[in-house]
């Protein structure tokens, strides 16, 4: 599939992902919807077998690949769990994945995909340079390369997520979800639009990481200088092409959010849901606070999109 995913096609990754995967819970937080004076639910990824929505995608698209690429392998890059996603679908399905992370890696992410199989290539400061080194083995070593946003199967996988949500709670009036490279909410926008056009789907990133905020503005795919998030899954420092269109077509609102509103936002998730949250997975529970006004008596559901964050990480931000 060469073109952007339908709602068919996400119909179709579910028929894929339900062989290999559990669905996620859909559970209303008392806490957390007193604290916003709203019918708040969270949608808990973490319960993923790699803690993060990515696995979707990585099922729905290895599934799909040919018994010749099946044989090369597949290259990637990423900062953990799109990594993670592509070695756990790898392992299910016989075939060598090489990850390419940035030198300082997040080190329990790095493990984490070297247990699943994967061979580790440490590359670059940052995903971008990682990012160009995965395409340039994937011409020199003929592996399929699987890009992290760009690939329509990732997107139809975690697509799935709108699905469930609309399954689960029909009367669902607001979705926040996080925005790293895209492919969360533009599969999740995907679904959601096409099932209910008045559920409005809110993008979040980070203040000090802005490359697809302002791609979605300019409605194309832009560089940016920033990239200072301590939340990994959202450290991007370009936007990309497919996704940057869906994103313009079917997001209601893309917002920033500051750090310390992410920091905040796993506190209140270990304070009101006794549950974790890395920085990417928190930051839509951030979004959903910074419009705390408009959201008054809505029924709202934050996307919980990952929970792995370092025990030093953590501890950093609980005595903060």
């Amino acid at each position: 599939m060469n073109r952007i995913p339908a709602l068919a096609d996400i119909f179709d990754a579910q028929n894929v992902i339900s062989t290999y995967l559990s669905r996620t819970p859909l559970y209303h937080s008392s806490g957390l919807s007193e604290l916003l004076g709203c019918n708040l639910f969270i949608k808990y990824e973490n319960y993923q077998p790699i803690c993060a929505f990515k696995v979707r995608g990585g099922i729905n698209l290895l599934s799909r690949l040919s018994s010749e690429e099946r044989q090369k392998g597949v290259v990637t890059a990423s900062t953990g769990n799109h990594g993670q996603s592509v070695a756990y679908a790898a392992q299910k399905f016989g075939i060598k994945a090489t990850v390419v992370v940035p030198e300082k890696n997040n080190p329990d992410k790095v493990k984490a995909m070297e247990r699943l199989g994967a061979t580790i290539v440490f590359h670059g400061k940052d995903f971008d340079e990682s990012r160009e080194h995965a395409e340039h083995l994937s011409k020199t070593k003929s592996y399929r390369y699987v890009h992290s946003a760009n690939e329509p199967y990732l997107i139809a996988g975690v697509g799935t997520i709108g699905l469930e949500i609309l399954e689960d709670c029909p009367n669902t009036e607001y979705i926040f979800v996080a925005v790293g490279g895209g492919s969360g909410a533009s599969g999740i926008s995907i679904a959601a639009k096409a099932i209910n056009p008045n559920v409005k789907v809110i993008g979040v990133q980070s203040e000090q990481a802005p490359a697809a905020y302002h791609s979605w503005k300019a409605g194309k795919p832009l560089s940016h200088d920033r990239m200072e998030t301590f939340a990994e899954g959202l450290a991007t420092r370009v936007g990309f092409e497919m996704t940057v269109e869906i994103m313009k077509k079917n997001l209601d609102d893309f917002i920033l959010v500051p750090d310390s509103d992410i920091r905040h936002a796993m506190k209140l998730y270990l304070e009101h849901a006794h549950t974790l949250a890395e920085g990417a997975g928190a930051a839509s529970l951030a979004g959903a606070m910074s419009m705390k006004d408009k959201l008054k008596d809505r029924t709202v559901v934050v996307v919980l999109s990952g929970a792995n964050v370092t025990i030093p990480t953590l501890q950093t931000i609980l005595h903060q």
